[in-house]
């Protein structure tokens, strides 16, 4: 079928390039007329914090109608404090302008507010003085003009920082809008001198690299055309151009090395593609399906941005595929031996060895002389490599994720470390009724003794709440006045009420002196949780009840997620080798590869280590890391497996020698799959260089995979194991061998018997 396939490609070579130019086109409009890519990362309205929020802001009028922003100024000054006059005069003229701004609703600072409030407005040496000032607009649409509002801003003699909820998310955006141009810059003219090498032609390394582009603009293009159908994040972006580029590479890079062998051996142009699209087609193609099912995974987690990278990967992925099999048999077609231009760089850098020698022959040769002394010490490795693993913690990531030279989050350190009050977490438990009101002598009791449970729980400051307001009346004062008329309360418990009560809910604020996904401050939502009322339930919501929920959301998926990425594999690779043994020994020895990569980022990014060379806040791992480090990792594994293990298939089916179908087959492959694990190690670094934590730690995980996947997996632990089961590697039973041969998807081909051992 795909030698057919590459005979067609090849008399119809310049309608193919046509059409190519036309799907790019195409994707070049879907680019620019596509649906919008959403900023935020975080989801949950399916998660028990989120249906608690979703109460709160549906009963709750005064919390439910706010849909503005804000940002916080933080003034100081080195001689003035902020109590005096001076330094009021100067804050005051500063922001004055503010208030004349229709985009700004308020501005709150600590001579404008209640007096309760004041001490939140100064810091704890008074040197420093807080100003919050709300907008009209979401955060979205308020970073269009938010350097245009603190443009108004005149500090005069004091020093002002910006933080707030609109810099820190425009600081997210503007993070990874430069680390992105940041990669392609470092990627692209590494990823073309790795190939002048590793082809020894100019025009053979350009090809490559062009489909990697052609791949970028088409996965772009399926991307943004799939967020007018659904939610997608933009770090699909970073994935898009994470994956596209490395992947096309990897496979136009077999496709044209398959080609200039076959030119070399002195076949035309057509039989040189036919048995390139034959040979290396084939093996994109199942490698394209192995990479899409790791990417699948992502998809497994529905009402989340994962699902939207793993849609957008297994886009590129197709796309890579599709070029792979269209735009370069057919300029190759043109090209010919044009293809090694220019002659005497082959010369001096591409010599060519005879069969059977050079050095993956021999180091083929050599692992398998002595399989169970290279295979143990390798398993041992990768074993203690990943062994950090052991120690993950996951919680979501915050404003820790920018880098600490980002003056948001700078603005964000010190409002937290200088303010009294901001280093605060507050967590809201919901008690719902969902049949009657809240607010009768019974129920307002229950939660007179629910407040007081909750306020003696380990690192709880204060409980806020209706039954919170006035610490002079009793449980019995409670009950009588908050289950009687609303409008002969005192004004302090009427404005309670309106803020803290729905006609099913009360609210309690539960306000502790940890930090929000620390274990403490889980420890309380589990415990706010525990609780129970007659008649009713008792939720949590908050940022720490969110975390919660999103870990224990990712964990509650990840099983069913990785076995069946498994599985399906097991079978694509079963399709593709007719045996049942290779693709289970590619499964174990990917989960070793992928294990010793989450080892890695745990020791780097959790426990620290390296933290200060690669410019980065040690911290907990952010429960989307682990899923998308397994999805693509396993996928770019599955890649290089199918690639070797293809080769040497059909050196075994030539030879009927399993150690020699090994050695020539990692001959003939181990040279480009190291090729191509530098330049997929090249451009996962250039990700790796991102200010972005989680992309940061995507990135250099992703190079620590494949770089372990390329060395010590590929050159030393699959030949020892191919070599200590000999011929079973090819076994299955009768009935699956059948069916194998029934559907055709693998190489038909018969085995060649082995000549006799001498």
């Amino acid at each position: 079928m795909f030698a057919r396939w590459g005979r067609f490609v090849y008399r119809f070579r310049w309608a193919t390039l046509i059409a190519s130019a036309l799907l790019l086109g195409l994707s070049v409009v879907a680019i620019l007329t596509g649906g919008p890519l959403t900023s935020s990362g975080s989801f949950g309205a399916n998660l028990p914090a989120g249906q608690a929020a979703k109460l709160i802001t549906t009963e709750i009028a005064a919390q439910g109608t706010t849909t503005g922003s804000s940002f916080s100024l933080i003034f100081s000054s080195g001689s003035l404090t902020a109590t005096d006059p001076a330094f009021q005069k100067a804050l005051e003229d500063a922001v004055a302008s503010l208030s004349l701004d229709s985009r700004v609703t308020a501005v709150r600072t600590p001579y404008n507010v209640a007096a309760a409030q004041q001490a939140a407005f100064i810091s704890k040496d008074s040197h420093q003085a807080l100003v919050v000032v709300e907008l009209k607009d979401g955060s979205l649409k308020a970073e269009s003009y938010i350097a245009q509002v603190t443009g108004e801003v005149r500090p005069g003699p004091l020093s002002v920082v910006l933080t707030g909820e609109v810099p820190i998310d425009a600081g997210f955006n503007t993070t990874l809008e430069q680390d992105l141009q940041r990669a392609e810059y470092v990627a692209l003219p590494i990823t073309l001198l790795l190939l002048v090498l590793i082809f020894a032609a100019i025009v053979a390394a350009l090809l490559p690299l062009g489909v990697g582009v052609l791949a970028i603009v088409g996965g772009f293009g399926g991307t943004v055309f799939l967020a007018h159908f659904t939610d997608v994040s933009q770090y699909a972006t970073n994935v898009v151009t994470l994956i596209g580029l490395g992947v096309a590479i990897d496979y136009s890079l077999f496709i044209v090395n398959r080609f200039r062998d076959e030119l070399f051996a002195g076949a035309t142009r057509e039989q040189a593609i036919a048995t390139s699209m034959s040979t290396a087609g084939r093996a994109i193609t199942f490698s394209g399906v192995t990479v899409a099912i790791g990417l699948s995974a992502m998809i497994f987690f529905q009402g989340t941005f994962l699902a939207s990278m793993g849609a957008a990967g297994a886009i590129v992925v197709g796309i890579a595929v599709l070029y792979g099999l269209t735009f370069l048999p057919a300029a190759l077609s043109v090209l010919g031996e044009r293809v090694d231009w220019p002659m005497w760089l082959r010369q001096r850098l591409g010599a060519r060895k005879p069969d059977g020698t050079g050095a993956w022959h021999s180091m083929a040769v050599w692992v398998m002389r002595r399989p169970w002394f290279v295979l143990v010490p390798a398993l041992a490795v990768l074993v203690l490599a990943g062994s950090p693993f052991l120690q993950l913690r996951m919680a979501q990531g915050g404003v820790d994720q920018l880098p600490p030279n980002n003056t948001a989050r700078q603005g964000y350190d010190t409002l937290v470390a200088d303010f009294p009050g901001q280093d605060q977490t507050s967590i809201d438990a919901v008690v719902y009724y969902p049949d009657s009101s809240p607010l009768t002598s019974d129920r307002i009791g229950e939660v007179y003794d629910l407040s007081r449970r909750l306020a003696a729980l380990p690192n709880v400051l204060r409980v806020e709440s209706i039954v919170d307001v006035v610490p002079s009346l009793s449980k019995a004062d409670y009950q009588r006045l908050l289950s009687g008329p609303q409008s002969s309360l005192p004004a302090a418990l009427q404005q309670a009420v309106a803020i803290g009560s729905g006609s099913h809910i009360v609210l309690l604020n539960v306000v502790s002196n940890t930090q929000y996904t620390s274990d403490e401050a889980r420890a309380i939502v589990k415990a706010v949780r525990a609780e129970h009322v007659t008649g009713g339930q008792v939720l949590a919501t908050g940022n720490t009840a969110f975390d919660l929920d999103v870990v224990n959301f990712i964990l509650g998926r990840t099983p069913i997620a990785v076995g069946s990425v498994i599985l399906v594999t097991y079978i694509v690779l079963f399709l593709l080798t007719g045996s049942v043994v290779l693709p289970l020994k590619a499964v174990l020895t990917n989960l070793f590869s992928i294990s010793a990569s989450f080892g890695a980022m745990v020791w780097i990014f959790q426990q620290g280590h390296l933290s200060q060379q690669l410019g980065f806040t040690a911290q907990s791992i952010d429960p989307s890391v682990p899923v998308i480090l397994f999805s693509i990792v396993f996928g770019m594994s599955m890649d290089y497996e199918v690639l070797l293990i293809s080769r040497i298939q059909e050196e075994y089916r030539r030879t009927g020698d399993n150690q020699a179908g090994v050695a020539m087959g990692l001959e003939k492959s181990g040279r480009l799959i190291t090729g191509a694990a530098a330049i997929m190690v090249a451009v996962f670094l250039a990700f790796g260089l991102s200010n972005f934590v989680i992309i940061k730690a995507i990135g250099i995980g992703l190079a620590v995979a494949i770089a372990i996947d390329a060395t010590i997996v590929r050159i030393l632990i699959v030949p020892a194991i191919m070599r200590i089961l000999g011929r079973a590697n090819w076994w299955a039973p009768r009935p699956l061998t059948w069916l194998h041969r029934r559907i055709g998807a693998g190489d038909s081909r018969p085995v060649v018997p082995a000549p006799a051992r001498g």
